[in-house]
């Protein structure tokens, strides 16, 4: 399903907002932009509709040829990050257009999407959750993960918990609310938490609203 409308960020960091009645509320804050306007796709050039936007400043001798070739040829300046969302709208957005954090609006439920933190080599316990096995005086695995089809079926089967690498993978929380907007410095305020260390880059969306079910009238049989 396509989104309404995106931008890219960057999370600056969590603090916490105290509502009307007094109650601390958790929230992140995020550089929300600006954002340019790189290429726009069509359905007749490329098979499909979407937006490439760019943020983040760079300098010229950090980026190849190929790439500063294509920030000239849209004529914007090159940027950091770049990123494709393909929008419901495509059509009112031109190249070299700049979007900031108004695009959003208070109240407004948002999808987030980012890079996990990566928290190196763990153990099933911390990756899965496990609860472990037997405390007591002579055991002898305490945090393993115990047998896992060493008689029957004698294989493992894909996708059995092990150790392994935990973190540094694409996360998307759904569904956060935002909860204020400064226009002046470009943030953006949502409550809850969001993926990734502060720093990290951000893809912020807000999914186009789902028709609603019609309700169908059910038929009861009656007895003559």
């Amino acid at each position: 399903m396509a989104a309404a409308k995106g931008i890219i960020g960057k999370k600056l960091g969590m603090t916490q907002m105290f509502g009307e009645q007094g109650r601390a509320v958790p929230v992140t804050v995020i550089q929300a932009g600006p954002c340019v306007v790189v290429q726009r796709k069509s359905m007749e050039r490329d098979g499909y509709d979407a937006v490439q936007l760019g943020f983040g400043e760079v300098r010229e001798k950090h980026v190849n040829r190929p790439a500063a070739g294509h920030f000239k040829r849209a004529g914007v300046e090159p940027k950091k990050t770049l990123g494709e969302f393909r929008l419901t709208d495509c059509d009112q957005y031109q190249v070299g257009q700049e979007l900031r954090a108004d695009l959003f609006q208070s109240g407004e439920r948002v999808n987030v999407t980012g890079i996990s933190k990566g928290k190196g080599f763990a153990g099933v316990i911390k990756r899965y959750g496990w609860h472990g096995g037997p405390a007591s005086h002579g055991s002898m695995s305490h945090r393993r993960p115990a047998s896992s089809g060493a008689t029957t079926p004698a294989r493992v089967f894909p996708g059995t918990g092990k150790p392994g690498h935990m973190g540094a993978a694409r996360v998307t929380v759904k569904g956060l609310e935002v909860i204020r907007i400064d226009l002046e410095r470009n943030l953006l305020i949502l409550k809850g938490a969001v993926p990734g260390p502060p720093g990290g880059v951000l893809r912020i969306t807000k999914p186009p609203e789902r028709p609603k079910r019609v309700a169908r009238a059910k038929y009861v049989k009656v007895k003559e």
